[in-house]
C-alpha cells in the first residue's frame, strides 16, 4: 500500500524502531545539522530524526517538525519503496526488459516507459488534494505566511544562507510538453524569493533555456513530502523524456494522483505535503547563490543562478518538512545514490551482457568512483565498458572506473582496491580521456570540463600483450572450508 504522507512514512519508521523523537527545541541553523550527521556516520546509518519542536532563527517554535535521515539505510530505503530489499525492484526491472529485449539503449528506456504505463502507472486527475488544505497566495495582502514560516536548514557555517535540500521540483518543455521532475538546491534569499541551482546538465536547465529564448516566464512548482518515492524519483537518474511519474506509480504499485496548482499551469501529487509555486523571470540577470557545503565534503563557490519567485504556498495542516545534509560521507545520500544504481543495473546489463554487478562505493560521492565487475571473453573488453559507461547519461561524470573479474565482490572496496593494486601495471592498464564533469566538482581547472581515468583490474590476456601465464589466486577449497566450520563453528 502507497504512503499517504511524509507523516504516514515517519509512522511506519517508528513502528520498525528506525525513528529517534527529539522532543526538545532544536534550531534550524546548524544544531539540526549536528545531530543529523552524528547520526549518519553510525552503523549502518543510524536511524531516522524526528525533530518536533524546530527553533526558527527568529526564536520561534516552527509548527511543522523536521524529518531527516529518512532514506539513511538500506533497509530505510527499502522501507520508502515498500519492498524487503531494494535488490527486489531490480529483479522486477529485469523482468520486464526480458519480456522483449531492447536491442539499444534507447529501446531499453522505450520499454520501461511502455511497462511502467501498463502497471497501474499512468497517473490520476483529482480536483482538489491534502496538500491544498491550507492555502496562502503570497499576493494577498492579509496573508503573512511565507518561507520563514517553513523550517528550512541552515546546514553549515558557511552556507550562504538557509537550503531546501529534498525538494522535488516540476517543469515543463514548452514545446512538447514533457514533464521533468529534479531535485536542485534551493536558498532562501528572502520569504518569497530562493534560487533554483540546476546545473548546466540537468533537464531543468534545458527546459529553462527554451524559456530564456522567448523571454516568458517560466512556471516552477517545487514539492515537499508525501510518498517517500517521490524525492527517489526526483534524484534517480532517469532519460531526458521519461516521466518520473510513471517510475513513481511503478514503484509505489498505485498511480500518482496529480492536482493542477493554484496559481502556475502545472500539475503537482496532491498527496504532498507542501507545495511551493512560481517562476523563474528570463528577463532578470542571474542571481549570486552560495556557498553551500556539498555532498563533494566541500563548499561550493558563489556562483550565478535564476531566482525563483514564490506566488503561492500550499500544505497539508499536519505537514511534516522533509530535509536531508551532504557532505563529507558517509551520509543520507549514500543509500539513496546506491539504490537509484541498483534500480537500473538492468538496464546496463542489457547494453553490456558481461556486466555482472556494479557499485557507487562511499568514498566517491555518488557518481566520482564506479566499481564493476565483467565476465571478459576478448582482449580490451575492460575498455569497451569504460567507453560504454561514460556514454550513459550521467555516467558521463563518472572520475574513475575500476574495472575487475566476474568473482571480484564490487561491493566489497577492499577487495577491489586488492586487485586494483596486484593486477594493473598503470601505462598499460589506465585509459586517460576528456569529457563534461559534474557542476560541482571543484577540481578540474575549467567548470564543467574534465578529464576521466579508467583502470582495467581485469586478469590480462596475450592479445593485450601479456606474454606470460596469469597466476591463480591462492584459495582453500570449498569443501575443505565447508568440512572445518562444521568441526570447528565460528564463537563455540
Amino acid at each position: 500500500m502507497a504512503f499517504s504522507s511524509m507523516r504516514a512514512f515517519a509512522e511506519k519508521l517508528e513502528a520498525e524502531k528506525e525513528l529517534i523523537r527529539i522532543t526538545e527545541p532544536v534550531a534550524t541553523e546548524l544544531e539540526i545539522t549536528a545531530l543529523a550527521d552524528r547520526e549518519m556516520k553510525s552503523p549502518n546509518g543510524g536511524r531516522a530524526l524526528l525533530i518536533e519542536k524546530p527553533l526558527l532563527p527568529n526564536g520561534s517554535i516552527s509548527s511543522f517538525p523536521v524529518l531527516i535521515n529518512a532514506f539513511g539505510s538500506r533497509r530505510r530505503m527499502a522501507l520508502a519503496l515498500e519492498v524487503t530489499d531494494v535488490d527486489e525492484i531490480t529483479d522486477q526491472i529485469a523482468f520486464l526488459l526480458k519480456a522483449k529485449p531492447p536491442r539499444s539503449l534507447a529501446d531499453a528506456w522505450t520499454l520501461l516507459r511502455e511497462g511502467f504505463d501498463l502497471i497501474h502507472t499512468r497517473p490520476s486527475r483529482v480536483t482538489t488534494g491534502p496538500c491544498k488544505e491550507v492555502v496562502h497566495r503570497l499576493d494577498d495582502g492579509w496573508d503573512k505566511f511565507s518561507l520563514a514560516d517553513v523550517p528550512v536548514l541552515k546546514c553549515w557555517p558557511r552556507d550562504g544562507g538557509p537550503f531546501v535540500t529534498l525538494p522535488t521540483v516540476y517543469t515543463q518543455d514548452p514545446d512538447s510538453g514533457d514533464r521533468n521532475i529534479g531535485m536542485y538546491r534551493m536558498q532562501i534569499f528572502d520569504g518569497r524569493t530562493t534560487g533554483m541551482h540546476w546545473q548546466l546538465h540537468k533537464v531543468a536547465a534545458r527546459h529553462g533555456k527554451r524559456y530564456y529564448e522567448t523571454g516568458q516566464r517560466m512556471p516552477v512548482a517545487v514539492c515537499l513530502g508525501g510518498d517517500p518515492v517521490m524525492p527517489f524519483c526526483a534524484m534517480a537518474p532517469m532519460p531526458d523524456g521519461l516521466d518520473e511519474i510513471l517510475l513513481a506509480g511503478f514503484l509505489r504499485k498505485k498511480s500518482v494522483p496529480l492536482v493542477k496548482c493554484e496559481t502556475i499551469d502545472l500539475e503537482v501529487p496532491a498527496h504532498s505535503d507542501f507545495v511551493i509555486e512560481g517562476y523563474i523571470d528570463p528577463t532578470e540577470p542571474l542571481r549570486p547563490e552560495g556557498p553551500f557545503g556539498d555532498h563533494t565534503g566541500f563548499y561550493t563557490p558563489v556562483d550565478g543562478y535564476p531566482a525563483f519567485h514564490v506566488t503561492c504556498i500550499t500544505h497539508r495542516r499536519d505537514a511534516i518538512y522533509p530535509a536531508t545534509i551532504v557532505g563529507k560521507p558517509p551520509m543520507e545520500d549514500l543509500y539513496m545514490g546506491q539504490a537509484s544504481a541498483r534500480l537500473f543495473l538492468p538496464v546496463f546489463k542489457m547494453n553490456f551482457p558481461e556486466i555482472v554487478d556494479m557499485a557507487l562505493p562511499a568514498e566517491g560521492v555518488f557518481h566520482n568512483l564506479v566499481f564493476v565487475s565483467i565476465r571478459k571473453q576478448y582482449p580490451y573488453q575492460a575498455y569497451k565498458i569504460m567507453h560504454g559507461l561514460w556514454g550513459m547519461g550521467q555516467m558521463m561524470f563518472t572520475k574513475i572506473i575500476v574495472v575487475v573479474d566476474a568473482h571480484v565482490n564490487v561491493h566489497d572496496t577492499s577487495d577491489v582496491l586488492f586487485h586494483l593494486c596486484a593486477n594493473i601495471d598503470p601505462q598499460r592498464d589506465s585509459l586517460l580521456t576528456k569529457g563534461p564533469c559534474d557542476s560541482l566538482d571543484h577540481a578540474p581547472s575549467v567548470a564543467n570540463i574534465g578529464s576521466h581515468i579508467g583502470f582495467d583490474a581485469t586478469s590480462k590476456l596475450a592479445g593485450e600483450g601479456y606474454p606470460r601465464e596469469w597466476p591463480e589466486e591462492c584459495a582453500l577449497p570449498a569443501t575443505l572450508l565447508e568440512e572445518m566450520e562444521k568441526r570447528f563453528p565460528r564463537g563455540r
